[in-house]
Order: structure tokens, then sequence, then C-alpha cells
């Protein structure tokens, strides 16, 4: 069983890893920058996307998982959700990274190069994603719950897309070549599947707590949406667009979830 759910995970984060890939190769075919709206749209949608892939793809079945265990539900929604927050927050204060449009480096001094330090950031966002997609078609291979994976992992390529253009264009601005620039903006995806595959694993390897991992999971993202994504598409300012942009993602989500489900 354990490796079909390796499989299942594997084709889901390799979907929505393709997808950012996909999205670093507009620097080939794009030879501006990104506006800043058009970059809070990005930033706001897949704020909306995450929340509500938290809720419906994660945190509900935890729940429902608790509850057929006979167990808790507070205990291991509540406690995961949290640990999955602190799990975040200390690899952002941990890890040097630069934010797209930021000139002050954040975690841990690093006299790393600035293109690596943007390419960290990134990561950091998809870490969580990876394990949701993963854990979700880990699920799906035990119950044959398919249609709710498949539904997370077209919301999540939806703002993957965006996103490696949203690496690979900026870099290209700044004077990074059209080979380097793609290359960045891909390898940041590369981590959807390695901490998909991980998260299977360790799900796997010891029982009951699949309800643990996937509030974890449901923390993390939460955490990037609250600390990254929705200051970011704001950048600073009060913004119609950015507050629209949030709630199209969730209305996304939510309907891909409830159509395929």
């Amino acid at each position: 069983m354990l490796q079909k759910e390796l499989l299942y995970a594997a084709l889901g984060t390799g979907f929505t890893c393709l997808a950012t890939v996909l999205g670093a190769a507009m620097v080939f075919f794009f030879r501006k920058d990104i506006s800043r709206n058009t970059q809070r749209v990005f930033l706001g949608f897949a704020a909306g996307v995450m929340i509500a892939a938290s809720v419906w793809s994660l945190l509900l079945p935890a729940m429902e998982m608790a509850e057929n265990s006979g167990g808790s539900v507070v205990l291991p929604v509540g406690g995961g959700f949290l640990l999955g927050g602190v799990f975040l927050m200390v690899l952002d204060r941990l890890m040097p990274h630069l934010h797209i449009g930021s000139d002050e480096p954040e975690g841990l001094p690093a006299h790393w190069k600035r293109t690596t330090m943007i390419v960290l950031a990134v990561t950091l966002h998809n870490i969580p994603e990876g394990m949701a997609v993963g854990l979700s078609f880990s699920v799906a291979a035990q119950n044959g719950a398919l249609p709710a994976a498949v539904a997370l992992a077209i919301g999540m390529g939806l703002q993957n897309f965006p996103e490696g253009a949203a690496i690979s264009l900026p870099l290209k601005s700044q004077g990074t070549g059209n080979g380097k620039a793609f290359v960045c903006g891909a390898l940041s995806g590369v981590v959807e599947p390695v901490f998909g595959l991980l998260t299977v694993l360790a799900a796997g390897s010891i029982g009951g707590v699949m309800p643990w991992i996937l509030s974890f999971a449901a923390g993390a993202m939460i955490y990037v949406v609250v600390e990254e994504l929705i200051p970011e598409a704001h950048l600073g300012e009060h913004s119609h667009v950015g507050t629209a942009s949030v709630m199209a993602g969730f209305l996304v989500m939510m309907l891909l979830d409830v159509m395929l489900a």
C-alpha cells in the first residue's frame, strides 16, 4: 500500500512542480518584468487557494480521520496545526532568503548570491504545498478519494504557474541570463515532490499520525499566507486588487473541490 501511496504522491506533486517549471519558462517568451498589479493578483490568488486548500483538503479530512479513530479531535488537529505554523516560523527565521522586490534579506546572515536567496524565499512557500498535495494523494490511494486530490493539485498548479514566472522574469530584468533565470524558477518547484514524498513516508511509517500530519501541513500553509502572501499582495498599502484576488483564489479552489469531490 505504501508503494501505491508514494506513486500517487509522486504524480500529484510532479504535476504541481511541472506547473512551476512551465511558469519559469515564460522567461523565454516575455521581455518585461511583471507589473505591481499583476504581482498583487498572483500573490493574492495563491493566498486564496492555500486558505481554501487548508480547510477543505487538510483540516476537514484530518477531523474526519480523528473522529473515525474514536480519539480526540482537538488534540491531533489543533496540535498539528500549531506545530505546522511553528515549523514554518522557525524555517523563516533560520533559512536565509530574500523576497522579490525587497532589498533586506531575512533569516540568518549569509553571504549568498541574490538569486539564491530569492529562490529560497519561494522554496519556503512550496514546502507546505508539497506536503499538502503529497498527503492528499496518499489519502486518495487509501480510500479512493482521487477527485479531491486532483482538485487540490489543479488549484496548486494554477498558482504555481505564475509563481514560476514571478521568479524568472524579475531575475531576467535584473540582468540574469534566460537560462539561469529559468533554472532558478524551476528549482523552486522541485522542493514540492521532495517534501511531498518525505511526508508520505513519515505518515506511512508511524500509525495513527495522519490527522496530525494533515493539520501540520495546514498550519504551515496558513503561516505562509498570513506572514508572506497577504502582506506582499498588498505591497505595503491597501489594495482592492490584492483583496479581490485572495477571494478569487479561495472561490476557485472551493469550486474545484466541490465539483470534483
